[in-house]
């Protein structure tokens, strides 16, 4: 069959295939919940729906009830801040998205009438024959007529880090199947479009993107706050109205009151509070090369407990490395990672593991990878244009084994113009192997091979004794058990001119075998301790080969390494599997996969399922990944986390967190952050509602302790003011906890208020309130302006309280809180020193003991809320711990026992 044309050079146009995914997925929805393009009010009422801005939106009605127009104005302009700031954080993820995917529209090389043209990639039509050659992007599913070398990168869609052999001649529908958004890594090809669109492998997948995970646990948790504080402001309120009543006071005055201790007891900073907390954390993500596109996505990821994450290009590099070389001198390891020709070899075992290998071994290594280089298509580009590192030109093994010879101290270009090369049989999916003729220096001919270990280790090839050729098949199966591709290097001279090719092919010499994996990133296997440090259950989930899969597990410590494959710990088959394949989860032989660690051979459908199977079970799911195969994944994790640099459009529009630099330390950064987040809200929950529950219990209280009308609404709500606003705003950038990611993660059903937090705020409350009343007994009893004294020693016992719940008192991580905490206190003196605020507040001034009295209340204010953050669990430094898991481990579960949540 005659040859198709020869390609094009190869187009550096990176993630084409994204722009044709995008128009797949035209109609879904964006990251709040909108459709593309939404409107600028659109984004605006979705911002406005949420529960605690509904909250504070009935704050401001009862605000205008009351006649005042100021504390209206502070409340709507708390809400106009929060709005704004969500929907500001929201258009700059979406511009930031765009500029990363801002290329050129795709095209395709169709044949239509018998002439070659070119069309855009969305014109192409099912019956359209595609001419497909190197750097091609596959523009839709086609059938293949006719190939030449073929091999096709289907990772994006696949997670297969190896490229696929494609040949009509093998047999299998999968052999001779192209499926859109795939690359041409090497050879050329005709095919015929079978799909387009809808109807195609990425049309399925995009189906898979339109359902929409529900609230994150913070807003659940926040929603419910707010109908608690709803039903107890009220009967607080209407109790206080009705003790007045009850006293001989009148309806107008009780009905003012009511509405302010209703304004006091909901703490309305807290959506800037949260707010703020948030676009902090956005704001350090983003220096940290991450892009947050909901700003809900950094606080749950606080309280993720299990992490799901593809394998390809988000644990490893994404490229091929020769890792390890034998020969039958022996063997050596390969350091150094990518393409780049940097790395030397050691030693590969023993206690000398760590030395040069013996000179015959290095020559041995030498001597391999020399004919590697000749039996080579490919070849190595050094970083240019703003690249940070090296790429390959043609296919992915060819080029390391490329960078490999460089370790070993060879030179390409030295090599190839030593040894022309006069004939070669190229690679294909039949023979499994490659096969070039060399000149050499001498006028001889010099034959090299590479190839699969199946298709070169037989007597029929190698002039080898049957002892040296089992060996070798031994060596290379233990290889391939450890999750590497394994080729095996054959040379010989060639005597005479051969009338067919398998007479080159004979009577070689075998120099050994190459063991190449995608190794993992030089960070994963931290990123991994400190998840689990953290409590954090790792899971992977790939399409790759369950070899692999459990090779790299393994290595990075997701698995134990063990002698058996039927449990992490080698025990008893009952126990459940160390990697399981999606054909096993698709005949349900998996009772359970939240129990699995590593999932293999998996297509975007048991991805989804595997998610849901752990949020079935309560625990928060962030799912990492680049590939279109991932989006649906990370659609439907709790949080999706994609890779910014390699990543497919589809993961980028279906995640809520991009990493830019494509590291997974972003993750745990990120995790940190948003159990900062959680801690600030909690620590805010704690001031702020006790500060609401003091000015209540004074209002219920001092009527029995002789004291009629202990605050008058304009104080309450300049109490609040000073407390809940600048203060309490301020308390949201406060800096992490030393422990934060060394003790579990919260459990997602948990209430806000859980974990002793409530009880913690009665107490705290009952002593702002004792503390409080008592100054103003005293000051009734000497004559002095009770009622005045009693507004400034509550005032002052908050403020005294919100620096004492400080973890680190002195820190200079947030000066705002203590900027904040002065311009209080000075607002604070100015109600007894303005005329104009006197009057407004109907207070008088204090004379010195009256005010060492105010200051006594605020250190009592300030020494009980250090009680509370340093004797006391649950905000602050050990927010979070478990009852009863102080000195235990932070570590995972075992394999298969119960997730953290």
């Amino acid at each position: 069959m005659q040859d198709p044309p020869a390609p094009p050079a190869a187009r550096p146009d990176g993630l084409t295939e994204e722009e044709a995914t995008r128009r797949l997925a035209e109609g879904g929805r964006n990251e709040v919940g909108q459709p593309p393009g939404t409107p600028l009010r659109a984004r605006v009422a979705a911002q406005l729906r949420d529960p605690l801005i509904l909250v504070l939106l009935g704050a401001m009605v009862l605000t205008l009830l009351t006649g005042d127009h100021g504390d209206t104005a502070v409340i709507a302009l708390v809400v106009v801040a929060n709005t704004g700031v969500g929907v500001a954080q929201e258009v700059r993820a979406d511009n930031a998205i765009a500029a990363l995917t801002a290329v050129s529209a795709p095209v395709a090389r169709v044949v239509r009438g018998g002439a070659e043209r070119e069309v855009p990639s969305a014109e192409v039509v099912p019956g359209d024959v595609l001419l497909l050659g190197e750097g091609d992007i596959v523009p839709a599913d086609a059938r293949l007529l006719s190939s030449w070398a073929l091999a096709v990168d289907e990772s994006a869609l696949t997670g297969e880090s190896v490229p696929v052999d494609k040949d009509v001649r093998v047999g299998g529908p999968e052999a001779g199947a192209l499926r859109a958004g795939t690359v041409v890594v090497r050879g050329r090809a005709v095919a015929s479009v079978t799909a387009t669109g809808a109807d195609s492998a990425l049309g399925r997948i995009a189906a898979l993107l339109h359902p929409r995970r529900g609230p994150t646990p913070l807003q659940r948790r926040l929603a419910g706050l707010g109908r608690v504080l709803a039903a107890v402001t009220v009967v607080l309120c209407l109790l206080v109205l009705l003790l007045g009543l009850a006293r001989g006071q009148s309806l107008e005055t009780m009905a003012v009151t009511a509405i302010s201790l209703a304004v006091a007891a909901v703490p309305e900073s807290l959506p800037a509070v949260v707010t703020l907390a948030l676009a902090l954390g956005a704001r350090r993500m983003a220096a940290r090369n991450a892009l947050v596109r909901r700003l809900p996505a950094v606080e749950t990821l606080g309280s993720v407990t299990v992490l799901a994450t593809d394998k390809t290009g988000t644990l490893t590099e994404g490229r091929m490395v020769v890792e390890r070389v034998w020969t039958p001198r022996g063997t050596v390891r390969l350091t150094g990672g990518g393409y780049e020709p940097a790395g030397e070899m050691l030693t590969d075992g023993g206690s000398g593991g760590d030395g040069p290998p013996a000179p015959a071994t290095a020559q041995a290594v030498r001597d391999l990878l020399t004919a590697a280089v000749l039996c080579n298509d490919a070849a190595l580009r050094p970083p240019h244009e703003g690249e940070e590192r090296w790429s390959a030109l043609g296919d992915p093994t060819e080029a390391a084994l490329l960078a490999a010879a460089a370790k070993a101290g060879l030179d390409r270009d030295g090599v190839l113009r030593a040894h022309p090369r006069i004939g070669e049989v190229p690679f294909d999916s039949l023979r499994k192997r490659m096969t070039t003729v060399h000149r050499e220096p001498s006028g001889g001919r010099l034959v090299c091979l590479k190839g699969a270990p199946e298709a070169v280790l037989n007597g029929s090839l190698l002039d080898e004794t049957p002892l040296r050729l089992e060996r070798a098949h031994r060596e290379a199966a233990a290889l391939s058990a450890e999750g590497h591709r394994v080729l095996a290097v054959a040379s010989g001279p060639l005597d005479g001119a051969p009338g067919r090719w398998e007479e080159a092919e004979s009577g070689l010499r075998l120099l050994g075998l190459a063991a190449l994996s995608d190794p993992p990133k030089g960070v994963a296997g931290a990123t991994v301790a400190a998840c689990r440090a953290a409590g954090i259950t790792p899971v992977v989930i790939t399409g790759d080969h369950p070899a692999t899969a459990r090779a790299i597990a393994a290595r990075l410590g997701i698995l134990d390494r063990g002698p058996g494959p039927t449990g992490t710990d080698g025990a008893a088959p009952t126990e459940p599997p160390e990697v399981v394949t999606g054909r096993a989860l698709a005949a349900g032989r998996v009772a359970d996969p939240s129990t699995v660690r590593v999932f293999a051979r998996t297509d975007p459908q048991q991805k989804v399922d595997i998610v849901q199977a752990w949020r079935a079970r309560g625990a928060v799911t962030a799912m990492t990944g680049d590939g279109v195969n991932d989006g649906p994944a990370l659609r439907q994790a709790d949080i999706g986390v994609a890779m910014g640099r390699r990543g497919t459009e589809v993961a980028r529009q279906a995640a809520d967190l991009v990493l830019a630099d494509d590291e997974l330390r972003t993750v745990v950064a990120a995790v940190e952050e948003g159990r900062r987040v959680h801690d600030n809200i909690r620590r805010f929950l704690l001031y702020g509602m006790a500060g609401g529950a003091a000015e209540i219990l004074v209002m219920l209280i001092g009527p029995f302790l002789g004291l009629t009308v202990p605050l008058r609404a304009g104080q309450i709500l300049w109490i609040n003011l000073l407390t809940h606003g600048l203060t309490g705003v301020a308390m949201g950038a406060e800096p992490v906890s030393a422990d934060a990611m060394h003790r579990p993660p919260r459990p997602p059903g948990r209430h806000v208020l859980g974990e002793g937090l409530w009880l913690r705020i009665l107490r705290l409350a009952a002593l702002v309130t004792a503390a409080s009343l008592a100054a103003a007994l005293w000051a009734r009893e000497t004559g002095r302006p009770w009622q005045t004294t009693l507004f400034l020693a509550l005032l002052a016992a908050q403020l005294g309280a919100v620096l004492g719940l400080r973890e680190r008192l002195l820190t200079r991580e947030n000066p705002f809180l203590p900027a904040a905490v002065l311009a209080a206190v000075v607002l604070g003196a100015a109600t007894v020193t303005v005329p104009f605020l006197e009057g407004l507040l109907r207070t008088e001034p204090l004379d010195v003991p009256a005010l060492a009295a105010v200051a006594a209340v605020g250190a009592a204010g300030f020494a009980a809320a250090r009680f509370e953050s340093r004797f006391t669990r649950g905000t602050g430094g050990g927010e979070g711990a478990f009852p009863g898991s102080f000195g235990l481990p932070a570590g995972p579960p075992a394999s298969g026992g119960p997730p953290r949540a």
